[in-house]
Protein backbone atom coordinates (compact mmCIF):
# COMPACT_ATOMS: atom_id res chain seq x y z
CA UNK A 1 0.00 0.00 0.00
CA UNK A 2 2.79 2.43 0.91
CA UNK A 3 4.85 1.40 -2.12
CA UNK A 4 1.95 2.11 -4.46
CA UNK A 5 1.44 5.54 -2.92
CA UNK A 6 5.14 6.38 -3.26
CA UNK A 7 5.20 5.23 -6.90
CA UNK A 8 2.13 7.33 -7.67
CA UNK A 9 3.70 10.39 -6.06
CA UNK A 10 6.93 9.90 -8.02
CA UNK A 11 4.96 9.61 -11.25
CA UNK A 12 2.90 12.71 -10.46
CA UNK A 13 6.08 14.68 -9.74
CA UNK A 14 7.61 13.50 -12.99
CA UNK A 15 4.53 14.52 -14.94
CA UNK A 16 4.66 17.96 -13.31
CA UNK A 17 8.29 18.38 -14.30
CA UNK A 18 7.40 17.28 -17.83
CA UNK A 19 4.65 19.92 -17.97
CA UNK A 20 7.09 22.65 -16.94
CA UNK A 21 9.59 21.40 -19.52
CA UNK A 22 6.94 21.42 -22.25
CA UNK A 23 5.91 24.97 -21.22
CA UNK A 24 9.52 26.00 -21.96
CA UNK A 25 9.06 24.55 -25.47
CA UNK A 26 11.45 21.64 -24.95
CA UNK A 27 9.04 19.02 -26.20
CA UNK A 28 11.55 16.22 -26.84
CA UNK A 29 12.90 16.43 -23.30
CA UNK A 30 9.35 16.64 -21.95
CA UNK A 31 8.39 13.46 -23.80
CA UNK A 32 11.38 11.65 -22.28
CA UNK A 33 10.46 12.83 -18.80
CA UNK A 34 6.88 11.57 -19.31
CA UNK A 35 8.26 8.19 -20.38
CA UNK A 36 10.35 7.96 -17.21
CA UNK A 37 7.47 9.20 -15.05
CA UNK A 38 5.14 6.45 -16.27
CA UNK A 39 7.51 3.62 -15.28
CA UNK A 40 6.63 3.54 -11.52
CA UNK A 41 2.90 3.42 -12.27
CA UNK A 42 3.46 0.62 -14.77
CA UNK A 43 5.43 -1.37 -12.19
CA UNK A 44 2.60 -1.00 -9.68
CA UNK A 45 0.01 -2.06 -12.23
CA UNK A 46 1.95 -5.20 -13.23
CA UNK A 47 2.38 -6.32 -9.63
CA UNK A 48 6.18 -6.15 -9.62
CA UNK A 49 6.19 -3.64 -6.77
CA UNK A 50 4.14 -5.97 -4.56
CA UNK A 51 6.42 -8.88 -5.44
CA UNK A 52 9.52 -6.77 -4.65
CA UNK A 53 8.01 -5.67 -1.33
CA UNK A 54 7.17 -9.26 -0.41
CA UNK A 55 10.70 -10.33 -1.35
CA UNK A 56 12.37 -7.50 0.55
CA UNK A 57 10.72 -8.44 3.84
CA UNK A 58 11.08 -12.21 3.51
CA UNK A 59 13.94 -13.88 5.41
CA UNK A 60 13.80 -16.86 3.06
CA UNK A 61 14.33 -14.58 0.07
CA UNK A 62 17.34 -12.95 1.73
CA UNK A 63 18.78 -16.38 2.52
CA UNK A 64 18.33 -17.25 -1.15
CA UNK A 65 20.21 -14.11 -2.16
CA UNK A 66 22.96 -15.09 0.26
CA UNK A 67 23.23 -18.56 -1.27
CA UNK A 68 23.39 -16.98 -4.74
CA UNK A 69 26.20 -14.69 -3.55
CA UNK A 70 28.19 -17.61 -2.13
CA UNK A 71 27.69 -19.56 -5.34
CA UNK A 72 28.85 -16.63 -7.45
CA UNK A 73 31.88 -16.09 -5.18
CA UNK A 74 32.91 -19.75 -5.45
CA UNK A 75 32.48 -19.71 -9.21
CA UNK A 76 34.62 -16.59 -9.67
CA UNK A 77 37.30 -17.82 -7.26
CA UNK A 78 37.67 -21.16 -9.00
CA UNK A 79 37.89 -19.44 -12.40
CA UNK A 80 40.61 -17.10 -11.12
CA UNK A 81 42.60 -19.97 -9.63
CA UNK A 82 42.21 -22.00 -12.82
CA UNK A 83 43.45 -19.14 -15.00
CA UNK A 84 46.35 -18.38 -12.69
CA UNK A 85 47.38 -22.03 -12.40
CA UNK A 86 47.30 -22.68 -16.14
CA UNK A 87 44.26 -24.90 -16.43
CA UNK A 88 43.16 -28.14 -14.87
CA UNK A 89 45.50 -30.66 -13.32
CA UNK A 90 45.23 -32.91 -16.36
CA UNK A 91 46.13 -30.02 -18.70
CA UNK A 92 49.14 -29.04 -16.59
CA UNK A 93 50.37 -32.64 -16.51
CA UNK A 94 50.00 -32.95 -20.29
CA UNK A 95 51.82 -29.66 -20.84
CA UNK A 96 54.68 -30.75 -18.56
CA UNK A 97 54.96 -34.08 -20.38
CA UNK A 98 54.92 -32.46 -23.82
CA UNK A 99 57.37 -29.70 -22.92
CA UNK A 100 60.44 -29.66 -25.14
CA UNK A 101 63.69 -27.87 -24.44
CA UNK A 102 64.33 -25.12 -26.97
CA UNK A 103 67.18 -25.81 -29.37
CA UNK A 104 70.24 -23.59 -29.20
CA UNK A 105 70.37 -21.13 -32.04
CA UNK A 106 73.24 -21.23 -34.50
CA UNK A 107 75.79 -18.42 -34.29
CA UNK A 108 75.06 -15.57 -36.64
CA UNK A 109 78.66 -14.91 -37.64
CA UNK A 110 79.44 -14.63 -41.36
CA UNK A 111 81.36 -17.55 -42.88
CA UNK A 112 79.82 -20.27 -40.77
CA UNK A 113 81.00 -18.98 -37.43
CA UNK A 114 84.70 -19.66 -37.94
CA UNK A 115 87.50 -17.12 -38.06
CA UNK A 116 87.82 -15.11 -41.24
CA UNK A 117 90.28 -16.67 -43.68
CA UNK A 118 93.35 -14.59 -44.35
CA UNK A 119 93.28 -12.87 -47.73
CA UNK A 120 89.57 -13.46 -48.23
CA UNK A 121 87.30 -10.56 -48.99
CA UNK A 122 84.71 -9.82 -46.37
CA UNK A 123 81.27 -10.89 -47.52
CA UNK A 124 78.59 -8.33 -47.99
CA UNK A 125 75.76 -9.35 -45.80
CA UNK A 126 72.22 -8.61 -46.84
CA UNK A 127 71.44 -5.79 -44.47
CA UNK A 128 67.80 -6.07 -45.48
CA UNK A 129 67.68 -9.62 -44.13
CA UNK A 130 69.51 -8.82 -40.92
CA UNK A 131 67.38 -5.81 -40.02
CA UNK A 132 64.02 -6.82 -41.49
CA UNK A 133 62.57 -7.66 -38.10
CA UNK A 134 63.79 -4.35 -36.66
CA UNK A 135 62.30 -2.47 -39.62
CA UNK A 136 59.00 -4.27 -39.11
CA UNK A 137 58.92 -3.21 -35.46
CA UNK A 138 59.73 0.38 -36.35
CA UNK A 139 57.05 0.44 -39.05
CA UNK A 140 54.55 -0.98 -36.60
CA UNK A 141 55.22 1.90 -34.22
CA UNK A 142 55.18 4.47 -37.04
CA UNK A 143 58.85 5.34 -36.94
Amino acid sequence: MIAETICSAVSAAGLGIAAITAYRRRFLAAARIVAYALIPVALVMTGLVQWAADTAFSPVAWAGFGVLAVSWLLFMTTRAVERRGGGTRRERRAAKRDAVEPAASAPSLPGGGGAAQPGAKPRATGSGDDFSDIEAILKKHGI
